[in-house]
């Protein structure tokens, strides 16, 4: 049944408010950042502001457009919208035209458009479908992996364009399958890989997988409380690692030291297979699948990094991990982002003031470096101000996405802070030189109107979900 509710009351004020101001402080610093003094009409659409007054309004025309359908609308045809966006992430590849490197968009007469942007949008109601459909039950396997399958799909269609900063994007919505009940060993595994990636990048692979093994033998200790199982597992392991090392050295001198580690481990596994089975040894099992999971991360991320991974994106990370320095030439974007923002001080140069931005040492400054503009002419006080505002954002969407009736709203509200969360993060995190350089736009602030659209589409689908919240009746 139907309740009659007008959805303009019920729309949440403070998120559109909230949605305006941040919108309306990015114009200001695109306009900022290149400003053009024989061209100072902000409207002057031969300019960058100009263009993106554009992209608000056509923005904002957008957002009420997707408040105006039907809430229901979203729900049964979220895979439908899911399927076309996958479509035009496929077809890019083939009629895309590659910028920078990356096949990401198709070229019209006056405008780009960036499929990725709103695929985000698409897999975050596909995600909200999915779940709603089937029995929340995140600890099955089986259900796990279909939901990360919908996250993985787009995530590996933006891979190969390639455009790395969309393709993390997408793994934010893993936080909505924890929300949902995903097992916090999934989640903290996900931690560790990532802490084993930048260990992996940082310590020799020699050492860090000694190191493994050493941690592995004391939580079998530590679970089982049996020094003789510890010291026979050890003696296996080493006797059989050391015949494999000679019979590689003598006649194949093929595998190596590592990779006889690996086999090593795997043939020590089958000795502790049938203790294992008797005695019920769930924690033994649980640390050496550990174990051999981690040397083979570490093996695939070398291989990764070294010879899949583009050389610049290589160069960003080790320029980030203190393994390498590039002040002028890879490194240059972060080493000038942060003169800009140090530069700004407390309070700031003052609008229109910032001489780093008026002489155009940071490139990019409207769109993946709009934080420099901030920092430097807003000084400290204003980035804080700037954060504050998109903080409350995100608690007002959780907020809201927590006061839902159905599991399909309160699912795609979780996806739409996500997505937001991870941009802004990164986005400020590239910024100030904590976070590799991947180049995703800043919500609301950067140049562009894919973004802009994308994330307007994003909110206000929410936005309509939560205002007919109480509209259908079961």
């Amino acid at each position: 049944m139907k309740r009659s509710i007008n959805i303009w009351v019920s729309l949440d004020k403070i998120t559109i408010l909230l949605y305006l101001l941040l919108v309306i402080m990015g114009w200001l610093n695109i306009y900022a950042a290149v400003y053009n003094e024989e061209h100072p009409g902000i409207l002057d659409l031969s300019q960058r502001y100009g263009k993106q007054f554009i992209w608000i309004l056509a923005a904002i025309f957008t957002g009420i457009f997707a408040i105006l359908i039907d809430s229901r609308f979203y729900f049964f045809f979220s895979w439908f919208i899911y399927g076309f966006l996958m479509f035009l992430l496929v077809l890019v590849l083939v009629f895309g035209t590659e910028i920078n490197g990356a096949r990401s968009w198709f070229e019209f007469s006056w405008f780009s458009l960036q499929p990725s942007e709103f695929a985000k949008f698409g897999t975050a109601i596909a995600l909200a479908g999915f779940l709603n459909s089937r029995r929340l039950d995140l600890t099955r396997l089986g259900m796990l992996t279909q939901a990360s399958a919908i996250i993985l799909v787009p995530a590996f269609l933006t891979a190969l364009q390639p455009d790395m900063g969309s393709t993390v994007v997408f793994f934010a919505l893993f936080l909505v399958l924890f929300r949902e009940g995903m097992s916090p060993y999934v989640f903290v595994s996900g931690l560790l890989a990532l802490i084993l990636f930048f260990l992996t990048l940082l310590i020799n692979n020699l050492y860090l997988k000694l190191g493994l093994i050493v941690l592995a033998i004391l939580l079998v200790w530590f679970a089982t409380r049996r020094w003789k199982l510890v010291l026979m597992g050890t003696g296996i392991f080493i006797v059989i690692a050391a015949v494999l090392y000679v019979i590689d050295y003598y006649l194949f001198k093929r595998l190596g030291i590592e990779l006889v580690i690996l086999f090593a481990l795997l043939v020590s596994g089958i000795f502790f297979a049938w203790y294992i089975y008797t005695k019920k040894a769930m924690a033994v099992l649980v640390i050496y699948l550990f174990l051999v999971g981690s040397i083979v991360f570490v093996n695939s991320v070398d291989v990764t990094f070294n010879k899949i991974l583009p050389d610049h994106q290589r160069d960003r990370i080790n320029i980030l991990l203190g393994i390498k320095s590039d002040p002028r030439g890879t490194g240059y974007n972060v080493n000038q982002s942060i003169i800009s923002i140090g530069s700004g001080g407390l309070t700031g140069k003052g609008y229109l003031q910032g001489t780093q931005t008026k002489f155009k040492f940071v490139p990019k400054q409207s769109s993946d470096f709009i934080f420099c503009t901030i920092g430097e002419e807003w000084g400290f006080l204003g980035s804080l101000a700037v954060i504050g505002t998109f903080l409350l954002l995100f608690f007002r969407i959780i907020f809201m996405a927590e006061r839902q009736r159905s599991v399909f709203s309160r699912v795609y509200g979780y996806g739409v802070v996500s997505i937001l969360f991870l941009h802004v993060f990164i986005n400020i995190g590239m910024a100030i030189g904590i976070v590799p350089v991947i180049g995703i736009p800043l919500p609301f602030f950067s140049y562009g109107g894919s973004s802009l659209w994308g994330f307007t589409i994003l909110l206000f689908v929410f936005l309509r979900l939560d205002a007919s919240r109480n509209e259908y009746l079961v």
